[in-house]
């Protein structure tokens, strides 16, 4: 990635916003989540006993924990359900008999693992995948509500929280890569959406887990944020959003569910004119085939935090232009971090040219911006050939990739072409 002039943003071209726009920008993240509070059918099990066992599929539930103490949860399908082409029958299944693994990676803050798992069989990416002979693996971040335990620290406490997305580059990514290797003795195939590719690509920059892959699948890559379009996003960035929480609200973990976020939700919900429903658009562009069942089942399953820490990252990331590591304002915590005083860029330049990667995004995306997905294409410019696929579907938005209806025939198929060509 460049780190010309062009690529970063002035300091003084920030907009800081006065207290209403912020709790705006408040709303507009929190009310989806709020809405979707009284109806989540968590149950006592994990995701093999909720979404993936009773549709006749094997499923296993394991745990990682990081070099920093986090324990993750993974879940793996290690065949096809009953009918598919992966051989296996129910959740007794031998997970001797599976085929190339596939590690799935999720987004942020509205999503862990069970967000690849909302649709029907025949739609959701871990089931077609599993039903044509891959081991499915299926990621949940620190902090998710899957993940939130660690081996000394309370997730109630400040230290639990003290990460940025840095942290998921350095440890979380490569645990569960690791894992996946040690427990089939295959190198996995790679798919990421959203902040699942961020990290990935910054991984990938700094040479990580390259060698432990076979490929990578990414769909709607964030590298660059300069661009987004989504109200939610360039208010929370241009207030400082994050560093009001952390600084002013002793926010440590970003719940929008939170008292603090949703005593401010209800005082603008009850304004004249002010809609508190329609948001999914607002926040992730105008998706091409997500029916309403489907938005229902997202938001009954996915409001999920994170630390205060990442929203500051993705805040500066906006405003920045550029992407580096975690920026700690002041000279001298930057220089005790990281060696200099300013935070250290990731550079996809630095990806090897001869490790396959599939890109797919959409023209519609609020998120992963077709100018800002250009902009990494632009920096892959001397990537090989042979191993770069990219994806445009004009009328597809963030959502669309993971739980539009019509994903299996515009991404997956070409998708798993792809991955094929690498097995």
């Amino acid at each position: 990635m460049g780190t010309t002039a062009a690529h970063r943003r002035r300091p003084g071209s920030i907009v800081v916003l006065s207290p209403s726009a912020v709790a705006l920008a408040l709303l507009f993240l929190s009310t989806t989540l709020r809405l979707a509070a009284a109806v989540q059918p968590y149950g006592g099990g994990g995701p093999c006993a909720l979404a993936v066992a009773p549709l006749g599929y094997p499923c296993e539930e394991h745990q990682v924990t990081t070099a920093d103490g986090y324990i993750l949860s993974l879940q793996r399908i290690p065949s096809g359900g009953r009918g598919g082409h992966g051989g296996g029958a129910g959740a007794g299944a031998s997970s001797s008999r599976a085929g190339q693994p596939v590690l799935l990676q999720h987004g942020v803050l509205v999503q862990d693992g069970m967000s690849w798992l909302l649709a029907s069989p025949e739609e959701s990416l871990p089931f077609i995948l599993a039903d044509r002979g891959f081991d499915v693996w299926i990621a949940n971040n620190r902090g998710t509500r899957w993940s939130r335990r660690h081996v000394s620290l309370d997730p109630s406490s400040r230290l639990y929280w003290n990460w940025s997305w840095d942290d998921l580059v350095v440890n979380d990514l490569p645990a569960m890569v690791d894992f996946v290797v040690k427990q089939t003795g295959q190198k996995p195939h790679y798919v990421g959406h959203s902040m699942g590719t961020l990290v990935a690509l910054a991984a990938f920059s700094e040479g990580r887990v390259v060698s432990q892959l076979k490929s990578a699948a990414l769909l709607t890559p964030v590298a660059y944020l300069a661009h987004i379009t989504t109200p939610i996003g360039i208010l929370l960035a241009k207030a400082f959003v994050g560093e009001v929480l952390s600084d002013f609200l002793g926010m440590a973990e970003f719940d929008p569910l939170a008292p603090p976020v949703t005593n401010l939700i209800r005082a603008f919900c009850r304004r004249p004119g002010m809609s508190c429903y329609d948001l999914v658009g607002s926040i992730t562009g105008k998706n091409y085939c997500l029916n309403s069942s489907a938005v229902d089942v997202f938001l009954k399953y996915e409001p999920q935090p994170t630390s205060t820490k990442t929203m500051v990252h993705f805040a500066q990331t906006v405003r920045d232009g550029v992407l580096t590591k975690y920026d700690y304002v002041l000279p001298e915590r930057n220089i005790a971090s990281y060696g200099q005083a300013e935070p250290p860029v990731y550079r996809m330049s630095g990806i090897p040219p001869s490790f396959p990667l599939f890109l797919s995004y959409g023209g519609r995306d609020s998120l992963a911006d077709p100018a800002d997905v250009r902009l990494l294409l632009q920096d892959l410019r001397g990537h090989d050939q042979d191993k770069l696929t990219v994806q445009y579907l004009d009328k597809f938005a963030h959502l669309d990739f993971i739980i539009g209806v019509c994903a299996k025939d515009y991404v997956y198929k070409d998708m798993i072409d792809f991955l094929n060509r690498f097995n």
